[in-house]
């Protein structure tokens, strides 16, 4: 289902580029996935800029303030989960042991969020949508096709998103996999010594129609190979980088159906 006209609670719907260089960051995911590019004058926020794929919104980019830049926030990919309400969602995740980092809050009359840090420290955002659903187009070139959290204590964390969002697993000795009903959405990976110094935190895959080619433009563009490509049976073929700012995602091409 490539085009979306709504999302479920508990559904990742948006991914959003935290910068330090809007300018440099444009040219590369234009050069990469072929978006264009909306801007959204935010006032003395600056602009917000939506990367569209076809005239549909497949994700977004703002430059980094002085607050975050003064926090020391490196360049990250920012990843969003529906939920019918931001504040009760926001409550409910600290209650849960998760720590509430900004909001709620309006986003004029796009929609209300908040921005959480779950027990084990990795960052996402609650949306409740207004005007803006999120992403109108997924799981095809261009746009994102899943959520994959890196956690220290996955127990912990598969209790935490279970009882917030109603998640259900499958699982693996390697592997858990995110559920609602019987579809699998998103996925959670314990760190490893081998993966030492990443910190717990969620990246998106964006879906390409074919990964070595994009890993050939990452290094072109100044960016970094930190997983070479590399098939997953019956999965498809993957690889996980980051721009020339360091903001990490991943590239993957879907394996037939």
């Amino acid at each position: 289902m490539p085009e979306v006209s709504s999302y479920k609670p508990g559904q990742f719907c948006w991914v959003e580029l935290a910068t330090t260089d809007a300018k440099a960051a444009r040219a590369f995911y234009t050069g990469l996935f072929g978006w264009t590019v909306k801007e959204m004058p935010m006032g003395d926020q600056g602009t917000y800029y939506i990367f569209q794929k076809g005239g549909r919104d497949a994700a977004a980019m703002y430059e980094q303030g002085p607050d975050e830049r003064g926090q020391g926030v490196p360049p990250h990919w920012n990843n969003y989960i529906a939920v019918e309400n931001a504040d009760a969602a926001a409550a409910k995740a600290k209650s849960l042991g998760g720590t509430v980092v900004a909001g709620p809050f309006d986003v004029m009359d796009a929609g209300r969020m908040a921005t959480v840090m779950d027990p084990q420290h990795a960052v996402f955002a609650v949306w409740q949508a207004g005007r803006s659903i999120g992403a109108t187009v997924v799981n095809e070139p261009g746009a994102v096709g899943w959520n994959e959290l890196y956690t220290p204590e996955i127990e912990n964390s598969r209790k935490f998103y279970a009882s917030l969002f109603g998640w259900t697993y499958k699982i693996s000795p390697e592997y858990t996999e995110a559920k609602m009903e019987t579809r699998s959405f998103a996925g959670m990976m314990q760190l490893t010594p081998k993966m030492s110094g990443m910190p717990p935190s969620w990246m998106p895959y964006f879906v390409v129609a074919g990964t070595d080619d994009i890993v050939k433009k990452v290094q072109s563009g100044g960016g970094q190979v930190y997983v070479p490509a590399q098939d997953t049976p019956n999965v498809g073929r993957f690889a996980v980088v980051a721009d020339a700012q360091g903001a990490a995602f991943a590239a993957i091409t879907l394996a037939a159906r």
